[in-house]
Parts: C-alpha cells; sequence; structure tokens
C-alpha cells in the first residue's frame, strides 16, 4: 500500500458467501475500519473507497502471503455444502483447510486477531462428519497462536443465500414460524440471521480481548442485536 490507512485493516474470507456478504458491507460502514480487503475467487460488482479486491488461488494461497501483512483482523466466514462441494474431501477443503491455511499465513505476518464462524454442535470427536470437520478445525485454529481467538457456533442461518437448498430453506421456514415458541432451553437451538451474526463479530473484533473465546447461539444472538 502506497497511502497510511487511518483505522483498523480487516482481511475477510469468505466474503461472497451469505454471513460473509452482510460483513464487508457493515464493515465497510463502520468508522473504526479504514481497509477491508477481501480475497475472493471471483472479483464482486462492489466498489468502495475502503474495499480492496484480490482474486487468489485458494489452493496456493501461501503465494500470496503478503496480503495478510500490516492487516489487523482475519474475519473467516468460507463454509459450503457437501453437495455444493460435491465430496466430503472438497467439503474439508473449504471448511478446514483452507481457514486453516488462512489462519497460519496471517499469524506469520501479524495478524494478532482471528474471528470465524463455525456451527452450533462442533466436536472434532462427533461421529457427525460436519461437526467433526468443524470441530478439528477449532481445535487447529486454537494452536495457531493469535492473540485473539473468536469461534462463532450459530445455529441454521437464515437469509437469502441467491441459490436453492430446498432442505435449507423448509428448515428456515419451519424454524421461524416455531421461534416465538423457542423458549427456556430450546432458545439455544434458535435459527439466527446472518446479519445478526456479523454484527456480533464486528462488536468482539472491536473488544480486542485477548485468548481464545467460543460464543454460543444464544451469546451470538445477544451480541448481534440492532442496540448491542
Amino acid at each position: 500500500m502506497s497511502m497510511e490507512i487511518s483505522g483498523r485493516k480487516a482481511v475477510v474470507i469468505g466474503a461472497t458467501g451469505l454471513v460473509g456478504s452482510f460483513l464487508v458491507h457493515r464493515l465497510l460502514g463502520q468508522p473504526e475500519y479504514g481497509l477491508v480487503r477481501i480475497l475472493v475467487r471471483k472479483r464482486l460488482e462492489l466498489e468502495h473507497p475502503k474495499l480492496e479486491q484480490y482474486v487468489v488461488d485458494w489452493d496456493r494461497l501461501g503465494d500470496v502471503k503478503d496480503l495478510f501483512h500490516h492487516m489487523d483482523d482475519l474475519y473467516c466466514c468460507l463454509g459450503t455444502t457437501i453437495k455444493k462441494a460435491g465430496s466430503q474431501e472438497n467439503f474439508r477443503k473449504v471448511d478446514l483447510h483452507y481457514p486453516i491455511e488462512a489462519a497460519k499465513l496471517a499469524n506469520e505476518q501479524g495478524v494478532s486477531q482471528m474471528l470465524v464462524i463455525s456451527s452450533m454442535g462442533a466436536n472434532a470427536a462427533s461421529r457427525v462428519f460436519y461437526s467433526r470437520t468443524k470441530g478439528e478445525m477449532e481445535q487447529a485454529l486454537s494452536s495457531v497462536g493469535f492473540r485473539s481467538l473468536h469461534i462463532f457456533r450459530p445455529s441454521l442461518i437464515l437469509g437469502d443465500r441467491g441459490e436453492k437448498r430446498v432442505g435449507e430453506q423448509l428448515a428456515a421456514h419451519l424454524m421461524t414460524f416455531m421461534d416465538r415458541w423457542m423458549k427456556g432451553k430450546a432458545a439455544k437451538y434458535r435459527a439466527i440471521h446472518a446479519s445478526t451474526i456479523a454484527r456480533a463479530m464486528i462488536n468482539i473484533a472491536l473488544v480486542r480481548a485477548k485468548g481464545n473465546h467460543v460464543y454460543s447461539n444464544e451469546v451470538i444472538h445477544a451480541l448481534g442485536t440492532e442496540n448491542s
């Protein structure tokens, strides 16, 4: 960068996804941030004075490790489905290997804080492939060595994905309908809107608390309310 940037500098991976798109737009309007750098497979039709876009090959991320240099926060919203990925191996690439590789490079380049979306039920010892993969990701990221690591475990994520996921759409309609009755112990399973997660991530990032932290679905709801 040839000019001095005032304010915090964020790198976002997974910027084209449901939560990632909300996150990028909110970061661009956040006065605390002077630069938002997104790493994407395909350039977005989005222009903003604070925004930098870089098209990268995720299998050769080490070739562009300098993109993490002099940045403050790494936001990871990477995620896919087995159906979209085509195989469990490809799913693990997107949801496990890419976040870990990005985290290691960012840490080496001086990024002090990472914020990442995982999932409710993440557990490296789970028999469920999805939950096990997310748990393995959390486990690996926890040992990278960031000054601050924030892991968000949402329930079903609501929002317009711009693609058809029939099963998720039906579940989303059902959980939205049932939301008013999900009290007490059931409250932790409430579906959550992507914009709420994005707000929660930024609110936590600005606190800059040291150490590794995990946020449950209930806590994300509270942290991501408009007035939080």
